[in-house]
């Protein structure tokens, strides 16, 4: 009788833990139903288990962090504005120029998308490739240094990065490093102190609390943005991170698939204003935005044709400003619609929009990666591969690990940056993406997609019927978990 009071009053705590944590995601954190529907599955079956998975993975943003993060959200705005009074960013000639696509271009613009016209683009879909040209660019930095990533390992690559960091920071170049501290949670304090003892400044994104590694109460929200900006003028963005495996190092996932741009000329503004954002709320950093101006955006030259709008997304805004773009460009698609991602586990919106291109003639591929780094995800990804195929969708699993976000839409739009396709990368993460108004960077960048068709498996609705019965139970039950995942 004893133990058996002991166990109801156990049971009777956790019921109320779980009705507490039900009212707050109802009227507190006003999370989607489907979002509480998937806690609630795992708070009833694994009773006290689940509460801390939550207090970890699901409670919301303090008060503290939201109040920082306005503030952020209000420097954005002023850099914004000073911007925008460069003749350079013409909202009407940038409209003019791209007529066909002047509903793309406004609804980017009211998502915080200006349009910077008059960039030279380069494409980079191998690590290795990028790194090279991006330790050109930094040796040859005149001024300022600014770098963002989710990860900035303490490996080889990154030992190379940091040694010429360390190295211009001496010679007098203004140098900020942004790491996230879950991303870069095995690169140590005393890995990146190098950096601040030779006068360059760094900053940890969300660190964990008392600076303990494995206490860290803002595991859900993470700052994923790959970002370089290099005296004002040449920006890099996309999915490669500072990291061996990355650049192809790592066997068990090779070949390694990704991708990122190199931007020279005015597509360079959006994104020091991003990483300048940033930095202001890491750092908790109060100088006034004007200070900025002139060391930090240089008149822009026209360096090509190519227009460059950089949209951003991220648990500081209401709307899932990322998603809501792709769908534009997807339905808005007459010809093509080409996405490649490590990660597939789309919202009916998202799905809606890929049924009707497909329904309404337009050439709908998806490619992912035939090797998993996350099992539990890529079950998911598997049972939204398979109702796509479903409905005549090509689904292509690439002979190694795509770790590559892009979209391309017909013949002039394509879209790369740091967002996967799912619920995370769309409202929980920090995440950036370029969209590309370019004939000729959506000409490259198709050969690359059909290149790497030769290299993948074509999975039509019968290779997913040949699975065995296991897998297909262990698809649907990870899908049940898709709002978290």
């Amino acid at each position: 009788m004893h133990w058996a009071f002991w166990v109801f009053l156990a049971f009777g705590v956790l019921a109320v833990f779980n009705l507490l944590l039900l009212v707050g995601m109802i009227f507190l954190e006003k999370k989607k139903p489907q979002t509480i529907i998937a806690w609630l599955t795992i708070l009833t079956f694994l009773p006290g288990i689940g509460f801390i998975f939550y207090v970890m993975l699901g409670s919301g943003l303090s008060h503290r962090v939201r109040r920082m993060i306005k503030k952020k959200a209000i420097s954005d705005r002023d850099v914004l504005k000073n911007i925008r009074g460069l003749k350079t960013f013409s909202e009407v000639s940038g409209i003019r120029s791209l007529a066909k696509d002047g509903d793309l271009l406004r609804l980017c613009m009211d998502m915080g998308g200006y349009p910077c016209l008059g960039n030279d683009i380069k494409l980079f879909c191998h690590g290795l490739e990028k790194i090279a040209i991006l330790k050109q660019d930094l040796l040859a930095a005149k001024k300022t240094i600014n770098m963002e990533y989710y990860i900035f390992a303490n490996d080889k690559v990154g030992k190379e990065i940091m040694q010429i960091l360390i190295h211009k920071a001496k010679q007098g170049v203004k140098v900020k490093l942004i790491y996230d501290s879950v991303g870069s949670k095995n690169s140590s304090k005393r890995f990146f102190r190098k950096l601040e003892k030779a006068g360059g400044e760094v900053a940890e994104f969300f660190p964990p609390f008392l600076h303990i590694r494995m206490i860290n109460l803002k595991l859900n929200y993470r700052n994923h943005r790959k970002i370089v900006v290099i005296d004002g003028k040449i920006a890099y963005t996309g999915g490669i991170n500072i990291r061996d495996d990355h650049m192809g190092m790592k066997r068990k996932l090779s070949p390694w698939r990704d991708a990122s741009v190199r931007i020279e000329g005015g597509g360079a503004y959006p994104l020091q204003n991003i990483f300048l954002d940033d930095w202001r709320y890491a750092k908790n950093d109060k100088t006034p935005v004007e200070n900025y101006i002139k060391e930090y955006f240089p008149m822009p030259e026209v360096k090509g044709d190519a227009t460059v709008q950089v949209i951003t997304s991220g648990p500081d805004g209401k709307l899932q400003k990322i998603k809501e773009v792709f769908i534009k460009m997807i339905i808005g698609a007459k010809k093509r619609v080409y996405l490649q991602t490590p990660y597939f586990v789309p919202d009916d919106a998202f799905i809606s929009a890929l049924t009707i291109a497909k329904k309404s003639g337009v050439d709908v591929r998806i490619m992912l990666p035939g090797k998993p780094d996350k099992k539990t995800v890529y079950m998911s990804t598997l049972s939204y591969a398979r109702e796509m195929a479903e409905i005549g969708i090509k689904i292509y699993f690439y002979n190694g690990f795509m770790h590559a976000k892009t979209l391309l839409v017909d013949d002039n739009k394509l879209s790369v940056g740091s967002c996967n396709l799912d619920n995370r990368s769309f409202g929980l993460n920090f995440e950036c993406t370029a969209i590309i108004y370019s004939e000729e960077a959506n000409k490259q960048y198709l050969e690359y997609f059909e290149e790497d068709i030769a290299e993948s498996v074509l999975a039509d609705e019968n290779y997913f019927k040949k699975a065995p019965i296991i897998t297909k139970m262990g698809q649907a039950f990870f899908r049940l978990f898709a709002p978290l995942l």
